[in-house]
């Protein structure tokens, strides 16, 4: 019971950063959007409306107690406007999302000491990574640990941030600081 009041915390106080200043920062947890987003990445999270994002964007919504962030597959209309996401390495697609579980865009990634702008066009090349990684647990492992060997992280303040939300696709809300310089 703690836990789920925790995680339900951590998607309010996400959705209430997210509304009331334009954007908040995420830390990802979880494997599901490998090799877009490891863990460990933080995502800056800005918000906009279903009718703001297009596919191939990555979105951040808030689903039963949990922050997810996964790719936009389409847009559906049926007695309202949805979204249907699925994470890189997933291979099913998620329930259709609703204006009031979607937090925002993601539009930028902290990996390490470097910025990266979120692009929706995914090249051949990623496509195909995606494809083997999907299909193999052990090459997402070693993908992620000679990932993490090449990229040295960058500090990033834990002031009131929320605890990691358990499952697949955890995320740990961050202060809306500029990261620490090294």
């Amino acid at each position: 019971m703690i836990e789920q009041t925790t995680n339900t915390i951590g998607c309010d106080l996400a959705a209430e950063v997210a509304g009331r200043f334009g954007r908040a920062r995420i830390r990802a947890f979880g494997a599901s959007m490998v090799p877009a987003i490891l863990p460990g990445d933080v995502v800056t999270v800005e918000r906009a409306t279903i009718g703001e994002v297009a596919p191939g964007e990555i979105v951040l919504f808030a689903r039963q107690g949990r922050l997810v962030a996964h790719r936009v597959v389409r847009k559906v209309r049926n007695q309202g406007e949805y979204l249907i996401t699925r994470g890189d390495r997933m291979h099913q697609e998620d329930s259709r999302i609703s204006e009031a579980e979607l937090i925002g865009r993601v539009t930028e990634l902290q990996r390490g000491n470097s910025s990266i702008a979120m692009c929706p066009e995914i090249s051949l090349a990623q496509r195909m990574l995606g494809g083997v990684l999907r299909w193999s647990n052990r090459a997402t492992s070693l993908y992620i640990l000679i990932h993490g060997l090449q990229v040295q992280p960058g500090p990033v303040s834990t002031r009131a941030a929320a605890q990691p939300v358990p499952g697949p696709h955890r995320l740990q809300v961050e202060p809306e600081s500029e990261l620490s310089e090294p």
